[in-house]
């Protein structure tokens, strides 16, 4: 298992790996592009729910040790995105990219480097190939950072005004229904419904009227969807 991920900006997935990993140690004696990898990677929602997977993705591919050059920016992209010391378990802070090269004098770490020339994904959106073109030039999501905490709050804290949502659900909303919020991105909020008169469940999109760009654009959107659904 990596213990941290990170996509280039040429849509490579770069991973952190045990030195004595069983992926560092087959990539360590491959030829060129002649060792094939599948990265499977499973998004479980941060709150209660049934069925709790929100979605599956696996990336097909080259798996190569990065080399030469490319180590120190790979090192400086990972160590820009990510805790590295909390990542490592180190309890203390890697200061600079050549700190993680090293491993901080701790174990040895190598990073990986997977080629991507195949994605599929099945989530809350339907199941379908992605084009790796598509990955390299996607932009992060602003909200994706704080989305666990952000559902947590609103499940914990704020239950009876994601209850409310169902008003604006019309003939579908109906008293009595139990609302978890599921997953929360840049474009909107989904929720799933349980109970009510006719049993079982469904999830409902809810959209903001444009993508927010940060978290003050998250907060004034959401206000807007409450009051939407108290009126």
């Amino acid at each position: 298992m990596p213990v941290a991920r990170t996509v280039t900006p040429d849509g490579d997935v770069i991973l952190l790996v045990s030195g004595e990993s069983a992926a560092a140690r087959a990539a360590a004696h491959a030829q060129d592009d002649d060792l094939t990898a599948v990265i499977e990677i499973t998004d479980v929602a941060p709150v209660s729910v049934p069925h709790r997977i929100r979605g599956r993705a696996w990336l097909a591919g080259w798996l190569t040790p990065v080399r030469g050059d490319d180590r120190a920016a790979c090192a400086a992209l990972l160590a820009e995105r990510h805790p590295v010391g909390e990542l490592l378990g180190l309890g203390e802070s890697l200061d600079t990219p050549a700190d993680l090269l090293r491993g901080g004098g701790r174990p040895a770490w190598m990073m990986l480097r997977l080629e991507v020339g195949e994605i599929t994904v099945d989530d809350l959106w339907g199941a379908e190939q992605v084009d790796p073109e598509d990955l390299a030039s996607a932009e992060p999501d602003p909200v994706s950072p704080h989305e666990a905490e952000l559902l947590q709050h609103l499940h914990s804290s704020h239950g009876d005004r994601i209850a409310e949502l169902c008003g604006l659900l019309g003939d579908r909303g109906a008293r009595g229904m139990t609302a978890v919020p599921l997953a929360l991105d840049r474009v909107g909020l989904r929720v799933r419904f349980t109970g009510g008169a006719a049993g079982g469940s469904f999830d409902a999109r809810f959209d903001f009227p444009d993508p927010v760009t940060d978290i003050c654009g998250l907060r004034r959107a959401m206000r807007a969807l409450f009051s939407a659904a108290a009126h």
